[in-house]
């Protein structure tokens, strides 16, 4: 077919020898527009006010049809130049990474090939380089030959899986009963998920879709660095049976949001199998530490968990989105399993990931793990988690050393929880001290010169630093610690 045949062929990529000169113009001006951005890049936001950017997006009309060329220059002034730089050194709010060029090129090849991961006629090679990162992570984790695994969107999809497979394991353990085909129990609102007070709040909004409700969860106490208390989690256990109430899973945190903390996970695991229970954990943040030769220790027992969460879009440095689901015992994800005829027909012998996913339309996520590991390579990965963890031993030291600033309390992986020293107080009350800590971050943020985070410690409310990227150094925290500092002062001066 050419080009008088058709007139939509412009808009898309096609097959055969000359006939792609307007994708490759465009694409060649979208890589040069994101080379400027970059190159011209000298705050982690732009700085323009929250309103003015919604008013100017919302002013854009969409009936106003134009050259793509056109639409990537808006692209390029209106939104990119207006997002969150995750590459600036700044920008260190959140479990939001600077992703590798490898993820980055390997995003190109999933874009425009664009497989389904669903049905193996859909994704032919991806489907096996799939299953061949999936087994890679499951020898890394040591979870044994009868592990499985599948990739997932992230830490919140990998979290549901996991405890709805714990769900569907007791009901039928507990009296032979069939959730997929049956539904809830009529003991389904005795069962109970038991987490720390400091997992992550994606273990509260799986009950609810799992229709236990969030009331189902029950958090056990944690100490000052925020990891679980295992003695408060076998008098947990202990105060539900006697209540009459059915303990089904316990949720195990290796790196929580707010404190970076990693559980005793073999303990837990060890808590959790006594009292016959499933044991999952959220390795969403530090469960990369697995390739680090140096930390790798931290995670012993995450091998022997029934579930494991991994979120590659955080610590392996891979583009939004990207995550996996683990199993300990492969035959779990039976509970997931439907047929249908259109497309995983019974019998068929071809693999199909769509068997053991609650998702159907699925990314090629792995050919980003793929093109990471051939790369850059494991062991490297480890290296940069070493290094991030020792510049965030040094981060909190200067802090300590810094009588402007308080630390909560010494960093467990990656993050640093602080605040302005007491002399900041004078005149101000506990809620206008917190009030300042908030006003400071978020002018921080719309003024464009910090992206930093905040959360409550015991009622104080504390900025909070997330090192993710190794490439940082002692002298961006200089220069970060001057701006929070002088912005603090000009708000105490404004009268908050």
């Amino acid at each position: 077919m050419n080009q008088s045949q058709s007139p939509w062929l412009k808009h898309f990529i096609q097959i055969g020898e000359g006939n792609n000169l307007p994708f490759e113009q465009a694409g060649a001006q979208t890589l040069e527009s994101i080379n400027t951005l970059f190159k011209q890049c000298n705050a982690p936001y732009s700085g323009m006010p929250p309103a003015t950017l919604k008013e100017a997006i919302y002013n854009s009309e969409l009936a106003q049809v134009e050259p793509l060329e056109q639409v990537i220059k808006q692209a390029t002034e209106l939104i990119a130049k207006n997002s969150i730089m995750v590459q600036h050194p700044h920008c260190i709010a959140h479990l939001h990474t600077p992703p590798l060029i490898s993820s980055v090129l390997a995003e190109f090849y999933i874009a425009v090939l664009n497989q389904s991961m669903d049905s193996w006629d859909q994704a032919s090679s991806a489907t096996y380089l799939e299953q061949f990162i999936i087994d890679w992570l499951v020898k890394t984790y040591s979870m044994g030959n009868q592990a499985d695994g599948v990739f997932t969107s992230g830490g919140t999809q990998s979290n549901l899986m996991g405890l709805l497979l714990a769900r569907d394991w007791f009901a039928n353990k507990h009296s032979s009963h069939n959730i997929q085909q049956d539904g809830l129990p009529d003991y389904g609102h005795k069962m109970r998920i038991i987490c720390s007070d400091k997992t992550h709040f994606t273990v509260q909004k799986s009950a609810s879709l799992m229709g236990l409700g969030e009331r189902a969860v029950v958090c056990v106490k944690t100490n000052q660095q925020g990891q679980m208390d295992c003695d408060d989690l076998r008098q947990t256990i202990t105060a539900l049976n006697d209540s009459g109430l059915l303990p089904i899973a316990v949720v195990a945190t290796a790196g929580t949001t707010d404190h970076g903390a990693i559980d005793d996970l073999q303990s837990i695991v060890e808590i959790s199998h006594k009292n016959a229970l499933w044991c999952h954990v959220d390795s969403a943040y530090g469960g990369a530490l697995i390739l680090s030769e140096k930390h790798k220790s931290r995670l012993k027992g995450i091998e022997s968990a029934d579930s494991v969460s991994v979120d590659f879009h955080k610590l392996f440095y891979q583009t939004i989105s990207c995550g996996a689901l683990i199993v300990k015992d492969k035959h779990h994800f039976n509970s997931l399993l439907h047929h249908a005829d259109y497309l995983n027909r019974e019998g068929d012998e071809l693999p199909n990931l769509v068997d053991k996913s609650i998702a159907t339309t699925k990314r090629f996520d792995a050919l980003k793990m793929f093109m990471t590991l051939k790369s850059v390579g494991a062991n490297t990965l480890g290296k940069m988690y070493d290094r991030l963890l020792a510049l965030t031993l040094d981060v909190a030291e200067m802090i300590k050393q810094n009588n402007h600033f308080e630390l909560c309390c010494d960093p467990l992986l990656s993050t640093v929880l602080f605040r302005l020293s007491p002399s900041y107080q004078t005149n101000l009350t506990d809620a206008q001290f917190n009030q300042l800590h908030q006003r400071l971050r978020l002018h921080l943020l719309t003024t464009g010169q910090a992206v930093i985070a905040e959360t409550k410690v015991d009622g104080k409310l504390y900025l909070k630093f997330t090192l993710l990227n190794p490439c940082l150094t002692l002298s961006d925290f200089d220069s970060l610690f001057n701006t929070i500092e002088s912005n603090a002062k000009l708000l105490i001066e404004k009268g908050l």
